[in-house]
């Protein structure tokens, strides 16, 4: 039995839905354990492009996938992706889709308190996609939320709409200026997604353990990245959830003794979404050059990411806080074409050399990387399939970033296509 967790080591968008797709082969089980609609993953299967936001990646694959009690579930966004989906011939019945009874659902009026403070917040807004990810867990956090257990009882559920709208509706007016919400308008809509997700719902927690006291292979699927951690990333820009390893057992209701695994994927080169301090960041034509040949727009919001070299500092604080047992370096083709590559090894702030990733964004924005230089490659690698193949300098880039941070790598990717990957060590073996 393998339990193997798949986490982003950056801010996200590391590709982690193509290697959850590409692994889903040997996984019974693919779980999502936290965020919501914020993030996006993006497989390409025979040329063909998928997105999907809520629905786990292993769908593709024809495997049982659950949204565990760490997400935030939008009923309307995810009913639209079951839709879009079945529209591509992929089966997304209740068979094939389980939602944890525990996880939260996202009302109308955490989107407009989400929309309103960005709003007013104008030049210091932090960034948020405005789905109501952040007002949905605060909800959570203040025992005052509406789970699919409770939306599924309309008699409770209209009392709470009721309750909790005194409050939001002073909040979204008084303060915020934003129209009142009517919780009639609310019960009606909300009533008609709870009567068609209804038959997805389920004991989670108790589904997966079962599968895995069977032998069951189980892939867990994490959003965003580490560095968007609520604890553990460049705070306050940071996402609502724990995007670490750890959240995985918490976010889908088994024990951490369970895990036997963990992937951590990193892009050949660093990208950001939204604000706050990226060291690395490339302001000049190679950034350009980087941005648009990795065709570097956000799966969800369509933003445009910032791009720079590969750090390992961030590398490195994402395998001590995630266990990571073995590394997928992703888009390892977008550097192919350039005269030489760089990485940053560690910071100087004024003068004192930083190792380790600064919890203070202030010292952190003042941070210089400090940079090797490799040779880079010319050829297009995206047909090589083994590691052998691989141009001289591209091996050798490869070979020193698993000096610098000391973990293996297990997988290469050389394109978007599930077939275009180099795997040096399967996890589920």
């Amino acid at each position: 039995m393998a339990n193997i967790i798949v986490i982003g080591t950056q801010w996200g968008d590391e590709g982690k839905g193509k290697i959850v797709d590409l692994l889903a082969e040997y996984a019974d089980y693919v779980v999502r354990f936290q965020g919501g609609n914020n993030a996006g993953h993006t497989m390409v299967v025979e040329g063909e492009q998928f997105i999907s936001h809520l629905v786990p990646s292993g769908i593709l694959q024809g495997k049982t996938c659950f949204i565990g009690n760490g997400v935030v579930v939008d009923p309307e966004v995810l009913l639209g992706e079951i839709e879009y989906l079945k529209s591509k011939g992929i089966d997304v019945g209740p068979d094939k889709l389980k939602i944890s009874e525990r996880a939260q659902v996202i009302m109308p009026y955490h989107k407009a308190i989400d929309l309103g403070r960005e709003k007013m917040k104008g030049d210091k807004k932090i960034g948020t996609t405005g789905r109501g990810i952040g007002p949905c867990y605060e909800d959570k956090a203040t025992r005052r939320g509406i789970r699919f257990v409770d939306l599924l009882d309309p008699e409770g559920f209209a009392d709470k709409v009721h309750t909790i709208l005194k409050e939001k509706n002073f909040y979204l007016t008084g303060f915020l200026s934003e129209d009142a919400i009517d919780p009639e308008e609310v019960i009606g809509k909300y009533n008609q997604y709870a009567r068609q997700l209804a038959p997805y719902v389920e004991n989670v927690s108790v589904s997966i353990y079962t599968g895995m006291q069977e032998n069951k292979h189980v892939l867990f699927e994490g959003a965003q990245g580490t560095h968007l951690d609520i604890d553990h990333g460049t705070y306050p820009y940071v996402t609502s959830s724990n995007t670490v390893s750890g959240n995985a057992a918490c976010g889908s209701g088994i024990g951490p003794m369970e895990i036997t695994g963990v992937l951590g994927i990193v892009k050949a080169y660093t990208t950001r979404v939204g604000s706050g301090p990226f060291p690395t960041e490339l302001f000049d034509d190679i950034g350009d050059t980087i941005q648009k040949k990795g065709a570097e727009f956000g799966a969800t919001t369509g933003r445009k990411r910032r791009c720079g070299w590969l750090d390992t500092v961030i590398l490195e604080n994402a395998i001590r806080l995630n266990s990571i047992s073995g590394l997928v370096i992703t888009k390892l083709d977008v550097l192919g074409g350039l005269d030489e590559i760089k990485i940053c090894t560690a910071y100087d702030y004024n003068g004192k050399i930083l190792n380790h990733f600064p919890a203070d964004l202030d010292i952190l924005a003042a941070c210089n990387p400090v940079y090797e230089t490799l040779p880079g490659w010319q050829e297009d690698i995206s047909a090589i399939r083994k590691f052998k193949d691989l141009p001289k300098n591209a091996k050798d880039y490869l070979n020193r970033i698993e000096e610098l941070v000391e973990t293996p790598i297990d997988i290469v990717s050389v394109g978007p296509g599930r077939k275009e990957t180099i795997v040096l060590r399967n996890c589920f073996d």
